[in-house]
Formats: C-alpha cells, sequence, structure tokens
C-alpha cells in the first residue's frame, strides 16, 4: 500500500532528533496536569508513552543491527532527547504517583546520559546550531526528576545528587552558549529555541529543588536556600528575555513549513510555562500563574501546528524537514 509504504520511508529516515517530540508532548502533559486539564493531560501522555515506546524500539534495533548508524547518530546533538525525553515522561508519570516506574526511567536515563554526553560533547565545534543546548536539557531533566522524585519518597540524597546536576547543568549551557551560532535566531529551523528552553528547564529543577526542601527534610541552609532562590529566579528572567526575543526574530524572520526541529521549539515554549507555574509555587508567587497558563496554551496551540505538520509529512514519505 502506498500509505504504508510511505510511512516506512519516512519512518527510517526519522532524525534522532525526533525524540523533541516526545519532550514537547510529554512537558505539554505536565502543563495541563499542573493547570487542572486532567483529561487532556492524560490524553498528551499516552501520545508520549506511544511515540517514546516506538522510539525506544527504534534505538535497541539500530544499537543490534546497524552499529554504525547508531553511533553516527549517538554523536549528534539531537541524540541527547533520548534522555531528556525519558525523564520528562518520568516527571509526569510520577505526579501519577506511579514513583516505581518513575524511578526505573530515570534509571535508564542517567544510564544513558553520560554515554550520549561524551559522544555528543567530543563533537562540539564553532557555530552549532541550537541543538548544542542539549546538553544542558538533558543534565536538568535529571535533576528535575531527581528532585520529584526525592520530594516524593523523602530521599534527601537523592536531593543532593540533584542539586549537583542542576549546577553542571548550568555550566554545560554557558559551554554550549560559546559555540552557539548566534545566526541561527534569525536562521534556524526551530531548535534554536532551546537556547530559551535550557534556561527554563534550569529553572524548574531549581523550583523543584527548594519544593522538594519544604517536604519535611532538611536539606538546605537559609544561605543556600537564598542562592538557589535568587539562581532560580535569574533563570527564569533570563528564560522570558530568550522567549521575547526568539518570538521577535520568528516575526521578522518567519519560516513556514514542517520540519521536524518544530518540536524543539514546542518544548521551549511549554517548559516555559511549566517553569513559570511552578516557580511561582516555589516562590509562593500567585502572579506567575496567570502568565504560566497563557504560555502553556501557546504551546499547547503551537504543538497541534506542529502535529498535523507531522501527520502530513508521513502520509507523503517525505522527510522530516
Amino acid at each position: 500500500m502506498p500509505g504504508i509504504s510511505g510511512l516506512r520511508a519516512w519512518w527510517a529516515e526519522r532524525s534522532p532528533a525526533a525524540g523533541a517530540a516526545v519532550m514537547a508532548t510529554g512537558v505539554v502533559s505536565v502543563g495541563l496536569h499542573m493547570t487542572g486539564a486532567e483529561s487532556v493531560s492524560r490524553v498528551a501522555l499516552a501520545m508520549a508513552c506511544v511515540s517514546w515506546i516506538a522510539l525506544a524500539a527504534e534505538f535497541v534495533l539500530r544499537l543490534v543491527g546497524e552499529r554504525e548508524r547508531w553511533v553516527t547518530e549517538a554523536e549528534s546533538p539531537g541524540a541527547l532527547t533520548s534522555v531528556a525525553a525519558t525523564a520528562v515522561l518520568g516527571n509526569r508519570i510520577s505526579a501519577l504517583g506511579r514513583q516505581t516506574l518513575a524511578e526505573a526511567l530515570l534509571a535508564l536515563a542517567a544510564l544513558l546520559w553520560p554515554v550520549l554526553l561524551v559522544l555528543v560533547v567530543r563533537r562540539w565545534r564553532p557555530r552549532m546550531p541550537g541543538a548544542v543546548f542539549l546538553c544542558c536539557v538533558a543534565t536538568e531533566s535529571l535533576a528535575v526528576l531527581g528532585a520529584t522524585l526525592a520530594a516524593a519518597e523523602r530521599m534527601a540524597w537523592l536531593a543532593h545528587t540533584a542539586l549537583v546536576l542542576f549546577w553542571l547543568g548550568l555550566v554545560l549551557y554557558g559551554l554550549a552558549l560559546v559555540r552557539f551560532d548566534m545566526r541561527q535566531v534569525l536562521e534556524g529551523a526551530g531548535d534554536h529555541w532551546i537556547a530559551g528552553g535550557a534556561l527554563a528547564i534550569s529553572a524548574l529543577a531549581g523550583a523543584d529543588l527548594l519544593i522538594a526542601g519544604d517536604r519535611g527534610m532538611y536539606l538546605w541552609n537559609d544561605d543556600d536556600r537564598d542562592v538557589l532562590r535568587t539562581v532560580t529566579v535569574a533563570l527564569l528572567v533570563l528564560d522570558l528575555v530568550w522567549y521575547a526575543v526568539l518570538l521577535a526574530a520568528e516575526a521578522a524572520r518567519p519560516r513556514p513549513g514542517y520540519h521536524v526541529l518544530r518540536w524543539a521549539t514546542v518544548f521551549p515554549m511549554g517548559m516555559t510555562a511549566v517553569a513559570a507555574l511552578s516557580v511561582g509555587t516555589a516562590l509562593g508567587v500567585p502572579w506567575l500563574d496567570r502568565p504560566g497558563r497563557v504560555l502553556l496554551w501557546a504551546a499547547v496551540a503551537l504543538w497541534l501546528v506542529v502535529a498535523a505538520g507531522a501527520v502530513r509529512a508521513a502520509r507523503a514519505g517525505g522527510r522530516d524537514g
């Protein structure tokens, strides 16, 4: 059947960055859960789970049967979406109370993270696209899930480990920033938004660490908490600045049409919304709820647009961009 053969062709040409679709869908599910849209959130979660299983199966099949291709793809920054997607999915599953499954996903992401990080970082070069920031996103995704599980299971050691990953993620962000090609702000196909999204997930990690410290465990002294609060607020502010700059660049230089990297635009938009909502909760700033909700529905709207483009690409059997 032409439709099936076209779908197979599209899937065979799938970029390793397609994991961003799971990240985007997962973070939208998290945001919808936080704003009370539970039914829609669970639909998004189901879609993210199905996509994750398909991508995980492809990951294993290529490792076993196409080792050379696997290594090539593992050395690209997009490979780190597998770590981030797994951790984001785990974070949403934790909110369902399924802590054992979330812990298993954290363990899997933690096993993948050092291997893929080393493979990717050693291939860094000057003037890279926005995917270079995935080193930060992957690291901070572990910090987020670690802090979430630490709060849920009262595990102080996991919170302290998450704090180390939080600071390491910020170091990696700085290293990535000096390699980022700023021309991508006007020319990027979608992954340039990760420059802001990496700050958003870092702010979320900071907020979750603060929340973990309020769950009956002694984690931080007053000085440590003040530093964490200040850095978390600064990260959210910088993220919102990036958001405004990137939105203005999209208006000045429109890039219509579907590209798989547009999933890497949905994720930062959704993550910015979730970060705003979480920081508001952690710091007791209720007025952040309104902008967080506005940003979330903007991300949902873009998710629908990008998903429609992905369906058309799959039916046509065309490439992802």
